[in-house]
């Protein structure tokens, strides 16, 4: 058997009690070396010293004779003792989680060999249940990682070991800024208290409600706490918005089918009314009345293909968009009131442009509206602002006004609801449409600064890394195995 200076090393590290029973054994083998030779040793001494031959010669051969026997006794206990050092290694390098080591002469027909043969299969077991709890670890991320609903994996002390893309998102910092931090550090700590299949609101997410399911699992024997979010409101607008498209699509087929020929008999009689003999005071009363169901119904019409928007919004097809670029477009379309566009970091994401255009188009009119109903109001300059910045995994742009602000804010974003005279309320529905196809979200809140309002989007930065929570999944692959 060989040894290495590796496995060496591990042996010169050996605590104090089990160091000094090693010399102990190494000393007995010594001695009993020392018995075993030295009867012989004793024996051809007597009769080297009763010879004829001369003093010098007999004396060259008793230090000959105590040489070899000397060099016998030292290769003797070297076998014997090298030989548990070097299976001392091996197992050394078990105890370190090293699979890689294995012992020379595994033999079944020999004491020594046997033993070697023994550690040999157990460090096999080992390194094949280590290749087990490796591939679970790396099953489990990739669950995670495919599930689209945050998922966060606690240690019993609280801290964070595992989190998905969604986790990240909802953390709005990337999987190295979060595993290793305390839940309390997190703002998460509610999760680890709250009844499982409990609903909470987060203070990352203001406004939304979270269903939490708690589950336990073991790693490396140690329990830990698996929560996994569902986020309740989404749910309920994605079902309050079906049903409002149904009903737009009901209403808006209805209607169509009334309005269209209301306004071509309107027309029509109109057309035939100047050729009727008529006092002029009747002729100028149907006259208006005439024109009045024209205009209502093209107005009505109008309203219902604003209305149809909202069920016809195809999905988003993203592409490479520089954000300075989109913004300062759409800034400039703004002609009522001059849109401050506060340059933000050069950054590109993948979004559909037209689609991330028309919601900030929408943004910037409502501002618009709000800022110029100020400036009537208290004759003080209309203010609206864009910017835009980049968290470590979202892109954020907000639309400030100096307006007179939300007045109830959780009517916001009702489809058909709106404070405006001429408003059809599916501007800001539609925003949010737009930014939840994106996986992202839409706030709007009151300044605390200063009078009037900021809306807030939030969209995901999409990564090129395989996993988008930037975890290194570790490797299942076997290092090749060495030899001691």
């Amino acid at each position: 058997m060989g040894s290495s200076a590796a496995p060496e090393d591990r042996s010169r590290e050996t605590p104090g009690p089990e160091r000094t029973s090693s010399i102990l054994y190494e000393r007995r083998i010594a001695l009993f070396t020392l018995l075993a030779i030295l009867p012989g040793v004793l024996a051809a001494g007597v009769l080297i010293a009763l010879s004829p031959w001369p003093v010098p010669l007999r004396f060259l051969l008793v230090l000959l004779l105590c040489s070899v026997s000397g060099l016998l006794g030292r290769l003797l206990r070297r076998q014997i003792v090298h030989s548990l050092h070097t299976l001392s290694n091996v197992v050394a390098a078990l105890r370190e989680e090293d699979f890689s080591f294995r012992a020379r002469g595994a033999t079944p027909n020999d004491p020594l060999g046997q033993l070697a043969l023994e550690i040999n299969s157990l460090a096999e077991l080992l390194a094949a249940q280590n290749t087990r709890t490796i591939e679970a670890t790396t099953l489990l991320r990739r669950v995670m990682e495919s599930v689209d609903v945050p998922m966060f994996a606690f240690d019993p002390n609280g801290y964070l070991r595992l989190v998905n893309s969604a986790g990240e998102r909802l953390l709005h910092k990337p999987a190295a800024a979060s595993v290793g931090r305390n839940a309390e550090e997190l703002s998460l700590g509610l999760l680890l208290v709250t009844d499982s299949e409990a609903q909470v609101e987060l203070p990352q997410t203001p406004g939304r409600r979270w269903f939490v399911r708690r589950n336990q699992f073991r790693q490396n024997g140690v329990p830990h706490t698996l929560l996994v979010l569902a986020d309740v409101s989404r749910v309920l607008r994605e079902e309050e918005r079906t049903a409002w498209q149904r009903l737009i699509r009901v209403l808006g087929h209805e209607l169509n089918n009334s309005l269209a020929p209301i306004k071509s008999i309107a027309g029509t009689l109109s057309a035939r009314l100047s050729a009727l003999q008529l006092p002029p005071q009747e002729q100028q009363d149907f006259s208006r009345g005439l024109a009045i169901i024209e205009a209502r119904a093209a107005a009505l019409n109008r309203f219902l293909q604003a209305y149809r928007k909202l069920a016809q919004i195809p999905p988003p097809s993203p592409v490479l968009v520089s954000v300075s670029s989109l913004v300062e477009r759409v800034a400039a379309l703004e002609s009522r009131v001059r849109v401050e566009v506060q340059a933000g970091p050069e950054v590109q994401v993948h979004l559909d442009p037209d689609q991330v255009e028309q919601m900030l188009i929408n943004l910037i009119k409502n501002a618009t509206e709000a800022a110029i109903e100020t400036r009537a109001a208290n004759n003080a300059d209309a203010q609206v602002a864009v910017t835009w910045a980049q968290g470590d995994a979202q892109l954020v742009i907000t639309v400030t006004d100096n307006g007179p602000g939300l007045s109830n804010p959780d009517n916001a974003f009702v489809p058909f609801y709106t404070t405006k005279q001429e408003g059809a309320g599916i501007g800001l529905v539609l925003s949010r449409q737009i930014a939840e196809a994106h996986a992202g979200t839409i706030r709007l809140n009151n300044r605390k600064d200063a009078n009037g309002c900021v809306a807030t989007v939030m969209l995901p930065i999409r990564r090129r890394e395989t996993s988008a929570s930037g975890h290194q999944l570790a490797k299942t692959n076997i290092p090749e195995q060495k030899t001691t």
